[in-house]
């Protein structure tokens, strides 16, 4: 791309002004273009770069008749007028882990999948960090690739890509690609068809090179649909990982490619579900050359992101786990199978058209009680009712816990683990686990101070057959 061109960027987000900041620097004339407000940390770069911008506002027809290439947020959806218009025109719109691709030497990890990526993409991070490496994280996990390149560009990146990111790049072609796992999610981008959303997951392999490394879980049926309809790669450095050959029960962790093995005592992380993405992570760590010493001290020292299977505390010998990043079935069903000790489980919130069935013999084997925190519960009250005999109802977070409180005994752990989104009580699920640990830090404080509190619950209603209000 010769410096002459006028390069347009919807969003001015962390990705969006990252992109700005790289394209700037490489000599491109620079437009970021914002539907919404602007934040104040990035609107202060955009004017401290004098890099020329507009919010509250797409200029359509500036857009359509200025710019050479459009960089696009990954939150705006492909089916949008402008985006049509843009393609309309054959003027190409890529995402900023594509743009910013192309300005970099570095050997790139990329990691995708439904559930675990982030996990995942942090823990390699941190081994490559403990092995010496000089590597930067970057993608969805919320940090511009764009941005690191043109201030301070790495020899390793770790990055995490959504299909969403996915849906917008053509060269992108990391080093190691790894995919963790594929289950029906964020479908509404993808016209409510699975095999869209598989082939989007795909295209991390879509500029398959023979030095490239593929990591895959082999059990997944769909990821073995996409191996057969939308691979066109060739087989050279795959790397299967069966997720089904992982012994629950046995004392120690292994990735048998390699002969490594460590006690699963020494592990930061614990679940089936973790042992799965630490075994792709030692992995990759292994291609790229780090001893197993290094990788073993990284496994023992990780410290996982919060709202994922987050210990919070414990209260009168009952653990309290918020997992409120477990947003789909699959992210629950791998909290519940980690669980070694009787569980309340609160749920609910924005139902994605879930499928339960899959937790039924999990819930009937560990759950003791299922507390349903949502406006509306009625699609996990249907699933559950005259399978599991108590399911009660909560309002708020406040009451989820005391409610939850009073079924769980001695021992037992209370795990907030909603397979639902999070925007009918709160901004985020950020937002629910954050307020999940406050209302029980506050409880602790009530309890350390000796100060009595009343539950001010009815139950009148039998649990089982109380239904939403609204």
């Amino acid at each position: 791309m010769s410096n002459h061109k006028n390069i347009v960027v919807l969003g001015a987000g962390e990705s969006g002004v990252g992109a700005a900041i790289l394209a700037q620097k490489e000599g491109f004339n620079v437009f970021v273009s914002e539907l919404g407000t602007i934040a104040e940390e990035y609107r202060a770069i955009l004017e401290e770069k004098k890099i020329a911008y507009e919010e509250g506002k797409h200029s359509i027809e500036r857009i359509l008749e200025q710019s050479n290439l459009v960089i696009k947020s990954p939150g705006i959806p492909g089916h949008v007028a402008l985006i049509q218009q843009l393609k309309a025109k054959a003027i190409p719109v890529i995402d900023e882990l594509e743009f910013a691709s192309r300005y970099t030497q570095a050997t790139i990890v990329g990691i995708t999948g439904s559930n675990g990526k982030t996990t995942t993409t942090r823990l390699l991070h941190h081994i490559l960090e403990v092995a010496g490496f000089d590597v930067g994280i970057a993608g969805n996990i919320g940090f511009s690739l764009a941005k690191q390149v043109a201030e301070k560009d790495r020899a390793y990146y770790v990055v995490e890509v959504s299909s969403f990111q996915l849906d917008n790049m053509t060269t992108f072609n990391p080093r190691i690609a790894i995919l963790l796992n594929i289950t029906p999610d964020h479908l509404d981008r993808y016209e409510y068809q699975l095999e869209k959303y598989i082939a989007s997951k795909f295209r991390i392999v879509q500029n398959k090179e023979a030095e490239q490394v593929f990591i895959y879980n082999s059990d997944d049926a769909n990821i073995q649909y996409g191996w057969t309809h939308f691979y066109n790669g060739n087989t050279t450095g795959i790397c299967e990982v069966s997720m089904r050959a992982l012994e629950q029960d046995s004392e120690l962790f292994r990735v048998p490619q390699i002969g490594f093995e460590m006690p699963k005592g020494a592990l930061a992380l614990k679940g089936r579900h973790n042992y799965f993405n630490m075994q792709c992570a030692v992995l990759a760590a292994h291609e790229l050359g780090v001893e197993q010493a290094a990788i073993k001290k990284a496994l023992s020292s990780f410290e996982n992101e919060p709202h994922r299977l987050e210990s919070v505390i414990t209260l009168n010998e009952i653990e309290f786990i918020n997992d409120s990043k477990a947003t789909n079935v699959d992210a629950v069903f791998y909290a519940l199978e980690a669980m070694t000790k009787p569980v309340v489980w609160i749920a609910g919130g924005v139902d994605k058209g879930n499928d339960y069935a899959r937790l039924l013999d999990l819930v009937q084997e560990k759950v003791r009680a299922i507390v349903c925190l949502g406006k509306d519960n009625t699609r996990i009250q249907e699933a559950f009712e005259g399978k599991h005999e108590i399911i009660v109802e909560a309002r708020s977070v406040e009451e989820a816990i005391k409610i939850a409180t009073l079924y769980a005994e001695s021992g037992d752990a209370v795990l907030l683990s909603p397979a639902c989104a999070s925007f009918d009580l709160f901004k985020n699920y950020i937002d629910r686990g954050n307020k999940f640990k406050a209302v029980l830090r506050q409880q602790h404080k009530i309890m350390t101070e000796g100060i009595q509190v009343s539950l001010n619950i009815d139950f009148k209603q039998n649990p089982v057959d109380r239904k939403s209000d609204d």
